[in-house]
Parts: structure tokens; sequence; C-alpha cells
């Protein structure tokens, strides 16, 4: 038992998917596992464990941005042993050409965050997917016919910007979408010497001004999922 997660080692699979939405770690494990079982209720973060195709899988809930993907994250690793960590969640468009329920694979993810130059005392540190889980994840969706896009993505500490119109320097410097957990679990994983990945669907644009609702985005973004099972 962990102080963020109420259960014993063993209960937790070495590889889990990690929505920041609670609710959306309740629909994937319904959804998805066979027999589910509720492992964790602290501050209503859900994690449940069952089996995907034989193989015993575990999905945990993270709460919104680094810190608390980090919480989670350093948990899962340090206390159960966890191997691969596959965060499933909703991206914001910072392109043109990367449209609403578009599928994105980050390989690697900017920030704004001050935790690596605190970390690195002011010096950068690029967080980057482990290749084992990218090249999985690619030839999955190759496989399932299912089109997806990779490239860099951005992790940002702010939700609602002064300067909304900052997303414009990061696409013209190739930058697909914008999230708020990335950069810090790719650092923690490396970190650790385990494997980390991101699969995202495109909930809204901020080019077009297009968005997903609530519902939509807990409960509808099927083709990420299943490209993260069946990589584990």
């Amino acid at each position: 038992m962990s102080l963020h997660i109420e259960t014993k080692k063993g209960a937790i699979a070495e590889t889990v998917l990690l929505p920041g939405d609670p609710m959306r770690a309740k629909w994937i494990a319904e959804t998805f596992l066979e027999n589910p079982v509720c492992y964790n209720n602290v501050r209503g973060m859900l994690g449940y464990t069952g089996t995907y195709n034989g193989k015993k899988i575990s999905v945990q809930g993270t709460g919104m941005g680094i810190p608390s993907t980090l919480i989670y994250a350093t948990e899962l690793i340090t206390e159960y042993n966890v191997k691969n960590l596959i965060r499933v969640g909703s991206a914001g468009s910072y392109r043109e050409d990367v449209k609403i329920r578009d599928i994105v694979i980050a390989m690697a993810a900017s920030t704004n965050s001050g935790l690596n130059k605190i970390r690195f005392n002011g010096a950068d540190y690029a967080p980057t997917a482990s290749f084992e889980l990218f090249q999985k994840a690619i030839h999955t969706a190759n496989k399932k016919d299912i089109p997806v896009k990779a490239g860099n993505i951005f992790s940002s500490d702010e939700f609602y910007a002064d300067d909304f119109d900052s997303f414009k320097k990061w696409a013209e410097y190739g930058v697909l979408c914008v999230e708020m957990e990335t950069a810090g679990l790719y650092t923690v994983a490396a970190k650790h010497n385990v494997n980390a990945l991101t699969i995202l669907t495109i909930s809204d644009s901020l080019v077009t001004k297009e968005k997903t609702s609530a519902n939509e985005r807990e409960q509808t973004f099927k083709e990420m999922i299943e490209i993260a099972l069946d990589i584990a």
C-alpha cells in the first residue's frame, strides 16, 4: 500500500493504462477488461485490474497535470513494480491537419512546466517515448488499419492561458497538439528505466474551434484504447 493507492503488491499488473479521468478508467475497465476488480478509490482516483486476451492489465486514473500524474506514476513504479505505463488521453489540436478524433502517438513532449528546469539545474531535458512501445503502437495501428499521427506534443501547465494564440509558435515548429501530463510521465519513466508511451485522441481544435463533449471524451475514444491494450 502506498500513500495514494490502497492496495497490496501483486494487485496491479506490470502494464498499466493511465487515463487522466478516473471515470474513463472505470469505463475502460468495464468495457474492455474481463473480470475487472477495483483496487483503488483513494481521493476518488479509481484503479482496476482485469485481463485482456488472457493477460493481466491494470487501469489507473491519474488526475490532470504533471504533478498529479507524477504521484501515481512514481508510486506505480516504485511501490508496485509497474514496467509499462501507457497514457491514454485527450488533446487539443495545434494544427489544421490534426483533426477531431485523430489519434496522435507522442514521440516526445515539449513543455512550459518548470519541473525539469528544477531537476536539471536550468538545463533542458527532452522527455521521449519508449522506443519499444512506440514501435509496437505504430505496428498495431497499421495492422488494424487505424490512421495515426506521430510526433512532438506539448504538455502545458496552463489550461486557461493568457495568450490564447501562443500555440501558433509551437505549431510552426511541428508540435501537433497539447495536453498536460506526458512530459512528466516520460521523465519519471526514464529515471526509473521503465517504458512509457502516450496515445492521444484529439478532442478539440485550437485552430478550427471544434470540440467534442465531455461524455464523448470519456466514452467514445475506442480506437486509442484498442491500440494501447494490444501493445500491452
